[in-house]
């Protein structure tokens, strides 16, 4: 694959640049600003190798088209990255960070990234990584791109990881209030069980299994609860997976009216919250979802309180910052890799911080 003509206007930019494929992630972050920089046109996968567990893909190639090609061989993305009613990018995807449901238990876009081809501000053609674990050269740079929101450069190819998918799968389902599903969680999450992902919301808190068939079966004869058929569990998953479920439906309305809607990080042993408005527990207590009318100061008061930071996800007034603030010397590490990377400063600028 040729990047000429992208590195022509990249070195050609007198502005900033807005990189985007489909725009599915336009609402997260600060609002994306500049001349529109697509990567629609690098689109495909380059490389799949079952038996060594990666493949390789195009920027603008869509998530889908690369889970099809995975279930062919009974392989998934196994951090579940949210597709946004299916116009979700891999090259998005990376930028944006997010994972889904089995973040919790099998990692994060980020730990599941081998290597990554991008062009940086200068116009130049960088490679870092690989498609095995072991080859370290430049590996930490490839995963720093993972929630950098495109400030780094154009990601034009990433090599990931992938899993088998699981022989047996079950999801169980227990009516509990959330102090009585947080200490469920903590318990369950000492234990050699094999829980996959976790949801909880109005006083229902639903487990998935996964694994061996042995250990499937054997987990639902220890835990109880009520079995969800298959064909009604999947499109829970896959509506919360994908932020399309009623959670995030009544999310959207109320955002619509003046809300916000919050993604907490938390460590997963922090007790309730007591914020005013509808909370949705995921990650085994880690990610806690809040619609709410709150000013955005009591929210990251509450949030850092419990050892955690608050993004403000979704919302029409994001002015005073999407994401939490980053203190000094953070806020330095992230200066001194824009330089290294976008040292004229056209892409994407303040997707992040102001500044940045």
């Amino acid at each position: 694959m040729k990047f000429d003509d992208l590195q022509a206007q990249i070195r050609a930019a007198r502005t900033p640049l807005r990189i985007s494929g489909h725009g599915s992630k336009d609402f997260y972050g600060e609002a994306p600003r500049g001349e529109a920089l697509s990567t629609l046109t690098l689109n495909g996968i380059t490389a799949y190798e079952p038996s060594e567990l990666y493949i390789s893909a195009l920027a603008g190639t869509p998530i889908a088209d690369v889970e099809a090609a995975l279930a062919e061989q009974r392989q998934r993305l196994a951090f579940e990255p949210p597709r946004f009613g299916g116009r979700g990018t891999v090259g998005g995807m990376v930028a944006a960070g997010l994972s889904g449901p089995s973040r919790a238990a099998l990692g994060s876009v980020r730990d599941h990234v081998l290597g990554a081809v991008l062009i940086n501000g200068n116009g130049e053609l960088l490679s870092f990584g690989g498609t095995v674990m072991k080859n370290v050269a430049g590996f930490d740079v490839s995963r720093a791109l993972a929630g950098s929101m495109g400030q780094l450069g154009l990601i034009t190819e990433v090599t990931l990881k992938v899993l088998p998918l699981p022989a047996a799968t079950a999801t169980l389902r227990f009516d509990l209030d959330q102090p009585a599903a947080l200490q469920a969680l903590n318990a369950w999450g000492g234990q050699p069980l094999p829980i996959e992902a976790s949801a909880w919301w109005d006083g229902a808190l639903l487990l998935r299994l996964a694994g061996a068939n042995a250990a499937v079966e054997a987990a639902c004869r220890r835990l109880g609860g009520d079995v969800i058929p298959a064909d009604m569990a999947a499109p829970f998953w896959t509506g919360l997976r994908d932020q399309g479920d009623e959670f995030f439906v009544g999310a959207q309305r109320a955002v619509a009216g003046g809300a916000r809607l919050w993604r907490l990080s938390l460590p997963g042993t922090a007790p309730e919250l007591r914020l005013h408005g509808e909370q949705l527990i995921e990650w085994g207590g880690a990610q806690r979802w809040v619609v709410t009318p709150m000013e955005l100061a009591a929210v990251r008061e509450a949030a850092a309180g419990a050892g955690g930071h608050a993004t403000l996800f979704r919302a029409l007034d994001k002015s005073p910052g999407a994401f939490a603030p980053l203190s000094a010397p953070l806020a330095a590490i992230h200066r001194r890799l824009k330089a290294a990377f976008d040292p004229r400063g056209v892409f994407n600028p303040g997707r992040l911080y102001a500044g940045l």
